[in-house]
């Protein structure tokens, strides 16, 4: 195999992991307005009206899982859970900035 070719390879493997850690429906959503600072789950749920109870507990699981989002029990009475992003999750602002030019350069246009 050329170096050119396992290179490709390893470069749609890298995309395709990526894919899998934030195909989660709403996980965009969540990283964007995490990013704005660490929230309780009700207040999360405000913000993010168009998600679902179900939904978000999912996706802030799977979030939590794919080391993006870190999940911190405060014991109070009643306990406190609140939400902010990792370090992981903090560095993929970068991504969702690139994303944002794309889709703005792109908007409207047709093939």
């Amino acid at each position: 195999m050329s170096e050119q070719l396992r290179h490709e390879e390893e470069d749609l493997s890298n995309i395709c992991e990526v894919l899998q850690i934030l195909g989660a429906k709403w996980s965009f959503l969540i990283i964007a307005e995490l990013y704005k600072g660490p929230k309780r789950f009700k207040q999360l749920q405000r913000d993010v009206k168009v998600v679902k109870t179900q939904s978000l507990t999912d996706a802030l699981r799977h979030l939590e899982h794919t080391g993006i989002v870190h999940r911190e029990v405060i014991p109070t009475v009643p306990v406190t859970v609140e939400y902010s992003l990792t370090e992981k999750g903090m560095d993929f602002n970068e991504a969702l900035k690139a994303m944002d030019r794309w889709a703005a350069k792109w908007a409207g246009r047709k093939p």
